[in-house]
């Protein structure tokens, strides 16, 4: 309904629960991203996984519209804090072909803290 076309490739591994409310929230917050600051009405999500980390890449074609299309302006900064918050990391920025992509890494396996 949001005028973007999402194209998906790849699934999750099963993902404890703070893990898949984070990656759920990073891709919708990434997309939302796309439709406030992208020329582009297309992106594609890809999922890769292996034992210990799950990948999650966001990438559209640009061109950034350089408007401010509202909104609370700490969209990568909350992906970043989700992701650090689990151990993971997000890396963010233009791509060298045009348009922008999200990159987040998040642990499967969440280590306890010694107390």
């Amino acid at each position: 309904r949001a005028g973007l076309t999402v194209d998906v490739e790849g699934s999750p591994p099963r993902l404890p629960p703070g893990t898949d409310l984070a990656a759920f929230r990073i891709v919708q917050e990434a997309l939302t991203n796309v439709v406030r600051h992208s020329g582009s009405r297309h992106a594609r999500v890809r999922l890769d996984h292996d034992a210990d980390t799950l990948r999650l890449r966001i990438d559209d074609d640009g061109p950034p519209t350089g408007a401010d299309a509202g909104g609370s302006g700490n969209g990568l900064a909350g992906m970043r804090e989700r992701a650090a918050a689990l151990g993971g990391t997000i890396d963010a920025g233009p791509r060298p072909d045009g348009g922008w992509r999200v990159l987040a890494v998040l642990p499967l396996t969440i280590k306890e803290e010694s107390r």
